[in-house]
This record gives C-alpha cells, structure tokens and sequence, in this order.
C-alpha cells in the first residue's frame, strides 16, 4: 500500500507536476530538490498542502538522499540534469549528477528497505539508431554525454534490480511539454522557447529546416504512466524500461504552425511571423517516434493527449501565466 512517496527533482517541470498530482489523492509527498534547475515558484500549491515535505538537498550527497528515503514507501526518481546541448558544454557535471546521482539514489533505496523505484529514463538512449518506431529492445550508440549517463542509469537499476531486489522501473521519455515547462535560458525546450518568444512578438529559431520531427508528449500522459509504475502489481512490468509518448511524430515547422495557431487566439498579430531557419544541433538525431504498445501491454498506459490537444492547454497556461505577470 502506497502512503508516502519521494519525489526527487519535485521541483523541476515533471517533478512537481507529479508532486500535485500525488497530493490530489491524498499521499504524502516528499521532495528532494537542490534548485539548480528546479523553482520554488513550481512547488507554491504543495507548499500549501499538510502532506508535502521539501527537502533542500542534493542527490550528490548520499547523507541527503538517505534522509529523503525515510519512512517512503517508494522512489519517484526524476532529478537529473537534462538536455543534450548542455551535456555537451559540460559533461562533468552532467555526469556527477545523471550518474553518481542516480547510484546515490538507488543505494539509499536499497539501504531504507524500499521495493519500488521509477525513474525518468530518456528516448536519448536510442541514439544512432535509425530504425522507427523506437522499440525498447532496440538501441544504437549514444550521440551525447546526456544519452550516456541516462543508458547508465538503466544498467544500474537492472543490476540493483537482479542482485538486490529492488523493483526498477524506467520511463523513456520523449519530448515531454505542458505546465511550468521553463521558458528561459539556453537549454530551455522547444515549445516553451517558441511559445515565449511569440508572445513577446519574436520569431523563433528552427535548428535545421524544420523537416526534423519528434515524439511530442504532453505532461498528463507521462503523469498517468508514472502512476502506474508506482502501483503496478504486473511482475512481466518490474525491471523494464518503457517508452513514453504519444505515439505519433510532428516536425518542428507543424509544431511551429499549431504553437502560431493556438496563440493567434490570444494575439491575432503574431500570425504574420515567420520562423529563422538556422544550424543544426550537435547531437540531434532526424527524427524520433516512439512504440508505445509494451508500455499499453504491460501497464495499461493509455495516452488521452495528443500534441494538438495537450498544446491547447498548454498555450492557454502560458499566456495566463505571462499576463499574470
């Protein structure tokens, strides 16, 4: 019976999506957070909430993350140190974090007796590989420092998972959008980046021309299948890794068009603008899909958001958001 429920990275864009969505059914949340990237303003509903802890700490030190570990009865591990670019300019920290980090995480699971541990994977780990849909049987060579520490991780937690028995669930994400997704600084993703720079009535850079495409994933949907994972009692479900997505791939220039659309309601003006095509990135791959069906199969994930649909609520959030402020 699940009652308590660590959440590390709670304050990041999924993390604390999760920790209020963990609060509405009446559990009690713990959050381990260093604020690197996370932001105090994502975690002002929890705050509020009798059943939130907040543990200013960092998955670096173990001392921290056997503190977060007491008294859970399991791991939702999602503090990490994400994007591809980043990777790439600073591989060491990338590594301290995505690495050490996790191992930390996964003896001080083991240590505090914990059975279940889910924790954010990446659709990175395929890599080179060309072939589509992604299945999670089939991986290439990864292309950044970032896709090496998240294939780590899945090695480790199959070990700690065959040598100590702890119950590892990994979430392969794919281009996760939606609330609190952070507009600002270099590494910040793409459709908050578009959507920021066309309210403030500025086009936005495509990588490329525009022809790359993605598994695009509203934040809902990756809500329901963490959920899930924490409560499956499927044994085919436990040590495994799982895409999450959609289901169906959109190119930057037809996310550019819905983005346009959706805030064309709002401000009518920005319809005019035209996007700058520039370089591509180091480390990008062409395009991505993901296979979900093990992740219907074995956990019963079943997606209720598209990309057009997940955009509507997304764009509206943002622009309530940006006129709030």
């Amino acid at each position: 019976m699940l009652k308590k429920i660590l959440v590390t990275g709670g304050a990041g864009f999924i993390g604390s999506n999760m920790c209020e969505y963990l609060l509405e059914l009446d559990l009690e949340v713990v959050c381990l957070d260093n604020f690197i990237t996370g932001k105090r303003e994502n975690l002002e509903l929890s705050l509020k909430n009798k059943n939130f802890e907040l543990i200013e700490g960092d998955i670096r030190i173990l001392k921290d993350c056997e503190l977060a570990v007491k008294n859970v009865d399991a791991v939702l591990h999602l503090a990490a140190l994400g994007s591809v670019p980043r990777s790439i300019a600073d591989p060491i920290t990338t590594n301290d974090i995505n690495i050490n980090g996790f191992l930390n995480m996964m003896v001080a699971t083991r240590d505090a007796g914990i059975k279940r541990f889910v924790y954010a994977a990446s659709s990175s780990t395929y890599g080179d590989s060309e072939s589509l849909p992604k299945i999670e049987e089939v991986i290439g060579k990864p292309l950044s420092p970032y896709a090496i520490t998240k294939y780590v991780g899945e090695l480790y937690a199959d070990v700690f998972s065959k040598t100590y028995g702890v119950e590892c669930i990994g979430l392969r994400y794919f281009n996760v959008f939606g609330r609190k997704q952070d507009p600002e600084g270099a590494y910040a993703a793409v459709i908050p980046k578009f959507t920021d720079l066309l309210i403030d009535n500025q086009p936005p850079t495509i990588n490329g021309d525009g022809s790359f495409s993605r598994d695009f994933t509203y934040i809902d949907n990756v809500i329901q299948i963490n959920h899930l994972a924490l409560k499956t009692s499927n044994p085919d479900a436990i040590n495994q890794v799982f895409n999450v997505a959609y289901g169906e791939s959109s190119t930057l220039n037809q996310l550019f068009e819905e983005i346009q659309n959706n805030l064309c309601v709002y401000i009518p003006k920005i319809k005019d603008i035209k996007p700058i095509y520039g370089p591509l990135r180091k480390g990008d791959i062409p395009h991505s899909l993901a296979s979900i069906e093990k992740a219907k199969r074995l956990l019963g994930y079943s997606p209720k958001y598209s990309l057009i649909e997940g955009l509507k609520h997304t764009i509206q959030w943002y622009y309530e958001s940006t006129a709030s402020k």
